[in-house]
């Protein structure tokens, strides 16, 4: 049950980038005192709308197979609800993480999965709203950050202390200016799953169909 909800919730976060990424300089630069007041206002930043809804584009690439799994569609992102996932595209789907539940929905079948007393789905759950809300907190105590900041460009980079995120995830790297960019994560088996996000919009409350997501069957 923990290896499936551990994959579920990687699958949210994890459009292959540059072949250069995977030796990003950004992990040569620890985050310091002269760096940590622009990554504070950074944090601030990403974490003031308390929605978030725009569009993904996805590639995982399988290392053993010599192969990547494209995908595309819509996410949203709910600081007080948890996430959706939208998939269009190659086959429609919808993914919804909420803080202590995974609803995966299929045309007209949804399946509902509780993760009533598993701890280390809570931790990994949390973890993911970090990384995508700026939650200094929750990041400084489950990895070692790296930052670099030009103007209004800036990459992080993140390699877990978590011993059981770190015996999976080798290192996240994330780019961005106001808006998260992209995010690519790199396994400790060679694979590698990234996100492009594009066209991020704040509305000020959900409208009835994004409500629905969030609502246990």
């Amino acid at each position: 049950m923990k290896n499936f909800l551990f994959i579920l919730c990687f699958y949210f976060l994890t459009v292959t980038l540059w072949a250069d990424e995977q030796n990003s300089s950004v992990f040569d630069n620890p985050l310091s005192q002269r760096t940590k007041d622009t990554f504070t206002k950074i944090s601030a930043k990403l974490a003031e709308h308390s929605i978030v809804k725009g569009n993904f584009e996805q590639e995982k690439k399988i290392n053993r197979l010599n192969r990547a799994l494209v995908s595309s569609g819509n996410f949203l992102i709910v600081s007080e609800l948890g996430m959706v996932w939208d998939t269009l595209n190659p086959f429609p789907s919808v993914m919804t993480l909420g803080k202590d539940y995974i609803i995966q929905s299929r045309g007209s079948q949804r399946t509902v999965l509780s993760a009533q007393g598993n701890e280390t789905f809570i931790r990994l759950a949390e973890v993911i709203s970090a990384v995508f809300t700026g939650n200094i907190e929750i990041l400084t105590e489950n990895f070692d950050i790296y930052f670099i900041g030009v103007n209004n460009n800036w990459e992080i980079g993140l390699i877990p202390k978590d011993k059981f995120i770190a015996s999976i995830t080798e290192k996240i790297v994330m780019k961005g200016d106001s808006v998260i960019k992209s995010i690519l994560i790199f396994e400790q088996n060679g694979d590698s799953t990234g996100y492009i996000l594009s066209n991020q919009s704040y509305p000020s409350e959900l409208n009835i169909n994004e409500r629905a997501y969030f609502t246990i069957p």
